[in-house]
């Protein structure tokens, strides 16, 4: 988890030196698709096959599929790495390796969970989920300062991380992983998976495209293909609900939603995704383009202190994820899960309050609570969904979970674009025409620089360009030496855009001060009621008592996630022990309901 993470935000930091280092400029108007596709295209591929890959666990063995995740993720690492192209070729390259990374990707995020459900006891998977999750927030965090490190030296490198590890880790996970849950052999659901897919690609695809300039329009969400896309993948996916309904064994699993904790824990990890997705980017902008310059960092070294000065929100999950996870075991998640994303919702509107030009310790103390009262959510909602779930369904709830959360993040990513864009586009013009004309450029260029696509200047600033140098594209006729070395200084930019900035900031952070506080309200819904009992689809006893017998609470210690002994690979024997940890569970059940 740690290195899929790290892989996943190491690329987010070194687009600036990945796309110099392929002689491509991503502000062109021709170049913003690839630009979005390297930041999105991991996440959307992902969101597509995590459900998928997750039913494929639960048939065929979940520590194979995780396997095979494991070593599709190291050879596309090796790819990327030897990317030798230039110009549009080379992003072509990367963005198709990028893409077969989310393959692997996918196969590891969809089987993690349920294997570590396998493993672990109902007492203890709170805290299992609390070190996974540490795991990849760590990796989400130490991948920006890695990449911050590493591609200025050499962009190849940031690729190159995780190959040993990956090798090691394949053969490593190869050897020593088996499958402690039951498998559940069934057909494939192939017009679920092919409905599915074309559904959310083409919501996903159009999300993408709708935060690109249309026409005259700062924003795409009037272009024609970008509504046909949006409109025909809502109605694929009714389709495809239409088709899990009646299918023997559907990839949905739509029987799961009568479980109350199933339900309200999702609609809380959605909303949870949404509200915060985007944050990082928000935050990446905030301190690239404007605060870090303001402060004298010349743009080159922004990206690497972006990622020094976002710490705080690292600790903050670090500290409180494993140990919410723990407590949570003993006496239950909701209200760490509520308090969290309440506790989220107050950072958000502290994130408003600031100034743009803030105090750094105030920053810090605001993303440090931020990033405890989201490890107050993440592990104990986690640990609450996993718990709910039937054992031959956790690969593909944990899939289905998790598709959410991509998909959410991708959403998020857009909306906050579009809100920022939106914010920006009201007040950045005028104020970008009055800034270049007192500084010498002729009227006609400066309402020609001030009317360009917002996005790209919002770009810009992500990815950590002096966005006035890249606009003016050299040194203007009439404009004196002075004047051009303050337009392209550390000054003229951050002020300027700050007031439109804030606008734009109060309008993302309220939508995703909203997310949390709905988030927050569902969790206090989750959890069984007293006396009530929640059927397994397929099982006629309690999902408390199935999930039970097999931690073995009532037949002894579960069985290791990793076999100490040679794995076998004999079918008999494996067939042999699955008939008898099957009858061990039925008699557990049987000896807990009685």
């Amino acid at each position: 988890m740690l290195i899929a993470t790290i892989n996943s935000s190491i690329v987010l930091i070194a687009l600036p030196d990945i796309f110099k280092g392929i002689n491509l400029n991503p502000l062109e108007a021709d170049n913003t698709s690839y630009l979005l596709w390297m930041m999105m295209g991991f996440l959307v591929v992902t969101a597509v096959l995590v459900v998928s890959f997750g039913r494929l666990g639960d048939m065929f063995g979940r520590a194979r599929m995780y396997n095979m995740g494991f070593a599709v993720f190291t050879i596309s690492s090796i790819f990327l790495a030897i990317t030798w192209f230039d110009g549009s070729e080379a992003a072509i390259w990367l963005i198709f390796w990028r893409v077969i990374q989310g393959i692997g990707g996918a196969f590891l995020m969809a089987n993690s969970s349920a294997i570590l459900t396998d493993a672990f006891p109902p007492n203890q998977r709170g805290l299992a989920m609390g070190i996974n999750g540490v795991a990849a927030i760590a990796g989400s965090f130490l991948g920006l300062l890695v990449g911050g490190i590493l591609a200025p030296i050499q962009w190849h490198y940031i690729f190159l991380v995780s190959v040993p590890f990956g090798v090691i880790g394949t053969i490593w996970a190869y050897l020593k992983l088996r499958d402690t849950g039951v498998r559940k052999h069934a057909k494939m659901d192939w017009w679920g998976n092919i409905t599915f897919a074309i559904g959310l690609v083409a919501i996903l695809v159009a999300i993408t495209y709708g935060i690109q300039p249309y026409g005259s329009s700062n924003m795409g969400w009037t272009n024609p293909w970008v509504l046909a896309a949006l409109i025909g993948g809502l109605v694929v996916l009714a389709i495809f609900v239409v088709i899990e309904m009646r299918v023997e064994t559907p990839l949905f699993e739509l029987s799961l939603f009568r479980n109350r904790s199933f339900t309200f824990g999702n609609i809380a990890n959605l909303m949870a995704s949404i509200g915060r997705g985007g944050l990082q980017f928000i935050l990446i902008i905030w301190l690239q383009g404007i605060w870090l310059p303001q402060h004298g960092y010349d743009y080159s070294r922004t990206p690497l202190w972006a990622g020094i000065y976002m710490v705080p929100m690292t600790i903050g999950f670090l500290i409180s994820a494993p140990i919410s996870g723990a407590l949570s075991d003993k006496i239950g998640s909701k209200w760490f899960t509520t308090i969290g994303l309440a506790l989220t919702a107050v950072t958000f509107g502290a994130l408003i309050a600031i100034p743009v030009d803030f105090n750094y310790w105030v920053f810090a103390v605001i993303l440090l609570v931020n990033g405890i009262s989201m490890g107050l959510f993440a592990s104990p909602n986690r640990a609450d969904v996993m718990n709910s779930l039937p054992i031959n369904s956790r690969g593909s709830g944990a899939g289905m979970m998790t598709t959410f959360q991509n998909a959410a993040m991708v959403l998020s990513i857009g909306l906050f674009f579009s809100l920022m864009i939106a914010g920006l586009s009201t007040h950045l013009p005028d104020a970008m025409y009055s800034g270049l004309t007192q500084n010498g450029l002729s009227s006609q260029q400066s309402s020609e620089l001030a009317n360009l696509p917002t996005v790209g200047i919002l770009f810009a600033a992500f990815l950590g360009y002096n966005p006035i140098k890249e606009l003016l594209g050299g040194h203007p006729q009439g404009v004196s030496q002075q004047a051009y070395d303050h337009l392209t200084g550390l000054d003229f930019f951050p002020h300027l855009i700050s007031d439109p900035f804030s606008d734009g900031l109060a309008a993302a952070f309220t939508f995703a001060m909203i997310c949390c506080i709905l988030g927050a309200i569902a969790s206090l819904f989750t959890g069984k009621k007293k006396g009530a009992t929640e059927v397994a689809s397929g099982s006629g006893e309690t999902v408390g008592a199935e999930l039970d017998a097999v931690a073995g609470d009532a037949v002894g210690v579960p069985s290791p996630l990793v076999d100490e002994e040679p794995a076998r690979t004999d079918d008999a024997a494996a067939e042999l022990d699955d008939l008898v940890r099957d009858d061990a569970e039925q008699k557990a059940s049987t000896n807990r309901q009685g």
